[in-house]
């Protein structure tokens, strides 16, 4: 009877550290899928170019331009609605939330080093940029693991030349 008793534990041991693995790795994936969709919408609003600007000599970003660019990439990439909720077929379950969206223009001295003290982050721009910064919840499977809520960071500047 003992090992009966003693095989059922360990079973259910071996099930725990097996679903935490599973989600441990799920987690791995929505964060790489959270930051490359953060990098891509970044990217996208940074090459939104001030087209009046530029026909004034001035390489500037349209920052309205930028701002629903990166917004609908974040749409697309995470499947999201125009608030930043879900859509019923994303594998995220939490809205996503821009903390910080910031275009850094043309009336900077390049190269620029942005800080921002709250997020602990710091990039060096040396051209127009956009800089990123949204909070991804990570939907848990198994409830393993403690929530996880990642501040995503990306940056990118505007290719001159």
């Amino acid at each position: 009877m003992y090992k009966l008793v003693l095989i059922l534990a360990m079973l259910s041991v071996w099930i725990t550290v097996h679903l935490m693995q599973v989600e441990e790795e799920l987690a791995m994936k929505t964060l790489t899928q959270g930051k490359r969709a953060i990098n891509r919408a970044a990217h996208a609003a940074a090459q939104q170019v001030d087209k009046i600007a530029l026909s004034e000599g001035v390489v500037r970003i349209d920052e309205s331009a930028a701002s629903r660019e990166a917004a609908l990439y974040l749409q697309q990439n995470l499947q999201l609605d125009a608030n930043g909720r879900p859509l019923p077929n994303s594998f995220l379950r939490q809205p996503v939330e821009v903390l910080v969206f910031e275009v850094i223009n043309s009336g900077e001295t390049f190269p620029y080093r942005y800080r921002n003290q709250t997020y602990h982050y710091e990039v060096e721009l040396r051209s127009p940029g956009v800089i990123m910064i949204a909070r991804v919840t990570f939907p848990r499977a198994f409830a393993v693991l403690e929530p996880i809520k990642w501040e995503i960071r990306g940056a990118a500047e505007l290719v001159v030349g």
